[in-house]
């Protein structure tokens, strides 16, 4: 990054102007106080500090400037190509469409379901069905009480497309109405064949469109979350997206669709996640990307608009202490619909556990009813637009992804394309996996500030469960496989001296299913010593005290514990002493973990 002073002028609300190499001087002052930045360290090395890099390798600036976006395509208007600030030029209802999941195979259950969402929020409804969801044969009455015509109905069949594509369709036509827009019937053949429920059936998938088209609604739905919930990046669920999205437009031009009515016939479904600013750059990429290949396809109409489903994110939920799911969704919630998302699902808190109940649907459906009735957020169309950092990150989200796409599509076969697909997905995952590991990316609940006595809510296990890789799951599996013995904690002075690093390594150690006993304040070897006689002599000790104490007197205390019968001593921080194993900040706490689990057996 170039050294030379930086002249350029970020202007406030209040009309004061300020430089950048001002903000480097203040932020600069604020890094050296937190030992972030050395004394020595040039100011315009505040960049590089706090500069983030996605799992991409895409840079994420931590200032905006005007010169990010100086040389970025123009955005153009909401409702106009390339989409990119929306695919309308308002949101027809002041806000996105609130989306309820449903997938639970009791019909009953699912029919009491529906009509609670729908009488308390919920405008459109998702529906798993067949093998593993809702009966087909069910689809006539739990549908039996809800508008068609105003609520919008989404099916997800990947077993049997047809017959479910067909059972609705005889819904609607006893109805005798319009199927409300945003209708689909859902069908994903490629989205199926890569989650491995179902085969790749073009010849029932171009059945579907011909359903699809008198009656006005969508037919396939390019579902980017099956590569998501296997744990893709942002980009490659692009880059998926396109793909996918392109061939069903060759299916159906070769079926003899025209390029208009095929790119009418197909909607999009994407993750929505809790990094905001992501997920937010992710659906205006999304719209942006597509614009450029119906407009390489010849579509010259609105079609060439995306039309998109948000779906909180999978992966990013945790099975212990589920509620922290709440503020996951949230935040993802809001991040769709600031994107310009017109559909959001928020998936119930409890979704890692099994199929949801009457509470967690509420809160889910709450969730977006709060976010466009109390706190607006989708009064305003595209809020992010004009953000410099938000649109230097659509931009860069956008060329990477339309980069990957190329060379996804130059694939001589479909499965030649998945294969590339999963290869690179597979690097995402380990690169992902260690950051979680060394604690860089945390969850919270998980990985940090972990419950080790939390009793789990109990729920009813999904009959065709979904695979998820969940980014918690490595911890999650120690914790179900919780240590028969406990680590003792060497706690070396007094309760303010101790704590700190106490509580640190108690919650690294829960974080992997290992419970702890400590000492307590003490003054000196001998009283912990003592401390752990009463403990029963674990096999493993863990010191925890100030630099000072370890250099006082943590030699002997590691001597007097071996004496004692400790087989495995770790201190917690960077001082080794005579340690077999040291717990601090940015290691590889899996493989702490690991290590200490093998020497508690």
């Amino acid at each position: 990054m170039s050294s030379e002073p930086r002249a350029i002028e970020v202007s406030l609300a209040d009309g004061a102007d300020h430089t950048v190499e001002e903000w480097e001087q203040a932020t600069a002052a604020v890094l050296r106080k937190s030992r972030r930045l050395a004394e020595d360290a040039p100011e315009h090395e505040v960049w590089k500090t706090l500069e983030t890099t996605t799992l991409d390798g895409i840079t994420v600036t931590p200032l905006g400037t005007a010169s990010l976006t100086a040389d970025l395509p123009d955005d153009g208007l909401p409702g106009q190509a390339p989409f990119t600030r929306g695919a309308a030029a308002s949101r027809e209802l002041e806000g996105w469409d609130i989306r309820a999941w449903f997938a639970d195979p009791d019909a009953e259950r699912t029919a009491k379901d529906v009509l609670t969402d729908i009488e308390n929020g919920v405008n459109s409804l998702w529906l798993s069905v067949g093998t593993g969801g809702i009966p087909i044969d069910a689809l006539a009455a739990i549908l039996e009480p809800v508008f068609v015509d105003l609520a919008a109905i989404v099916l997800d069949a990947p077993f049997e497309p047809l017959e479910a594509a067909q059972a609705l369709a005889a819904v609607i036509a006893d109805k005798g109405v319009d199927a409300a827009p945003g209708t689909s019937f859902g069908v994903d053949p490629i989205g199926a064949a890569f989650r491995g429920r179902g085969v790749v059936d073009f010849d029932a998938a171009v059945e579907v469109a011909r359903l699809a088209l008198p009656l006005g609604i969508r037919a396939f739905t390019v579902d980017a979350t099956a590569v998501h919930d296997a744990g893709a990046s942002d980009v490659q669920e692009l880059a998926y997206s396109l793909a996918a999205g392109a061939q069903y437009l060759r299916v159906l031009v070769e079926a003899g669709f025209s390029v208009e009515e095929a790119a009418g016939l197909i909607d999009f479904r994407y993750a929505a996640t809790d990094e905001q600013f992501p997920t937010i750059a992710k659906f205006r990429a999304a719209r942006r990307l597509w614009n450029r290949v119906a407009e390489l396809s010849g579509v010259t109409t609105a079609a060439a608009g995306q039309l998109q489903h948000a779906v909180t994110s999978r992966p990013m939920m945790a099975k212990y202490d589920p509620y922290v799911n709440m503020l996951r969704t949230t935040v993802a919630a809001f991040a769709a619909g600031a994107g310009g998302a017109a559909a959001v699902t928020v998936l119930p808190f409890d979704e890692p556990l099994g199929l949801p109940e009457v509470f967690s649907r509420r809160i889910a459906r709450n969730t977006s009813s709060l976010l466009i009735s109390e706190s607006h957020v989708a009064t305003v169309t595209d809020p992010a637009g004009g953000s410099y950092a938000v649109e230097k990150l659509t931009d860069d989200l956008a060329r990477t992804a339309w980069t990957l796409f190329g060379e996804i599509d130059a694939t001589d076969s479909l499965e030649a394309a998945l294969d590339l697909l999963r290869d690179a997905i597979a690097e995402t995952v380990s690169d992902r996996a260690l950051e979680i590991a060394k604690r860089t990316r945390p969850i919270t609940g998980v990985s940090e500030f972990p419950n080790l006595h939390e009793t789990l809510p109990e729920r009813r296990p999904y009959a065709e469960p979904l695979d998820v890789v969940r980014y918690s799951g490595e911890f999650e599996a120690l914790r179900d496989d919780r240590a028969a013995t406990p680590v003792f904690l060497a706690t070396m002075g007094t309760v303010a001296a101790h704590t700190a690093r106490a509580t640190f390594a108690a919650n690294l150690l829960a974080s992997g299913g290992v419970d702890t006993v400590t000492a307590g304040a003490t003054e000196n070897v001998d009283e912990v010593v003592a401390a752990y006689a009463e403990a029963d002599n674990l096999p493993v000790v863990c010191l925890t005290g100030t630099d000072k104490a370890y250099g006082a007197w943590g030699a002997e205390l590691v001597t007097a514990l071996r004496g004692a019968g400790a087989t495995y001593v770790v201190v917690a921080g960077k001082n080794a002493l005579d340690a077999d194993a040291t717990a601090a900040v940015g290691q590889d706490a899996l493989a702490f973990l690991r290590e200490t689990r093998e020497k508690l057996a």
